[in-house]
């Protein structure tokens, strides 16, 4: 049995394939029976889910779109918006959770999270013409780089590299976190000398932050190839692909900051 890895993304945690199995055909309808098939989480079969996630949460994004662009008013999406991400988030602790319920919960997790991006990207695009569909191509032209370098063995996933990533990705998630709190108070970093501003240290820190995302897909695919060797049950494709689809979410955002930013200078 494959040691099972770590990962910085809180969807595919350590515990993630533990007490997980195959479940055999005759057990699952009460009996059981000698040499019997197994159905169990395949690569193939986790890319194929990965691949309904995206074109739900693209519909939902697309409806929101078109609701923002008719009347070119936040406030016309933002209760969407809101539903998104509200239930999007708890229907992402629901998956988390709940492994076995990820056939149903992934599939609701992408509609509704596909409202928000929707939205924010609708606004982004009325402000920067083309940058949704510069972010969507960077975030996918990502996506497929770092696959091609991890099924070639270019990028391995050691312990160090792991390690590396997931102090990293906590660093970005407490620095986020540390900002957000201190936006209570009043204070905000806007300056153009800021993270957020669109200098030369803001799009620094954007640069950096993307890279952070982007390694995390390398951790996303090697924690997938061990749970297929592990053996997991079927259901876990949903649940690797609502992994992957958590990190892709990041990583877009992520992209039309930065994007953003470039668009600020000129």
């Amino acid at each position: 049995m494959p040691q099972l890895m770590r990962t910085s993304n809180p969807a595919l945690g350590e515990n993630s394939f533990r007490g997980a199995r195959a479940i055999p055909y005759g057990e699952r309808f009460g009996g059981s029976f000698s040499g019997e098939q197994r159905e169990a989480m395949t690569l193939n079969g986790t890319v194929n889910k990965t691949g309904i996630l995206l074109i739900l949460a693209m519909a939902s994004a697309g409806w929101t779109w078109l609701q923002f662009m008719q009347t070119r008013n936040p406030a016309d999406v933002a209760p969407w918006m809101m539903l998104g991400l509200i239930g999007g988030f708890i229907f992402a602790m629901v998956t988390i959770f709940k492994k076995e319920w990820s056939p149903v919960t992934a599939p609701a997790y992408a509609l509704l999270e596909g409202l928000v991006l929707g939205g924010i990207s609708s606004i982004f695009e009325l402000r920067y013409p083309g940058i949704a569909v510069q972010a969507v191509g960077l975030t996918f032209g990502t996506l497929f780089v770092l696959l091609f370098v991890y099924r070639a063995g270019i990028i391995r996933v050691t312990d160090k590299f792991r390690l590396g990533v997931v102090a990293a990705t906590g660093g970005v998630a407490l620095f986020y976190l540390g900002e957000m709190l201190l936006g209570f108070f009043g204070i905000h970093f806007t300056s153009n000398n800021s993270v957020n501003g669109s200098g030369v240290i803001g799009i620094g820190f954007s640069l950096i932050v993307v890279g952070i995302a982007a390694l995390n897909l390398v951790l996303d695919f090697d924690f997938i190839e061990k749970g297929v060797q592990f053996g997991a049950p079927k259901y876990m494709e949903w649940y690797g692909a609502f992994g992957i689809m958590v990190t892709l979410v990041w990583l877009y955002l992520e992209m039309l900051r930065l994007l953003a930013k470039l668009n600020r200078r000129n």
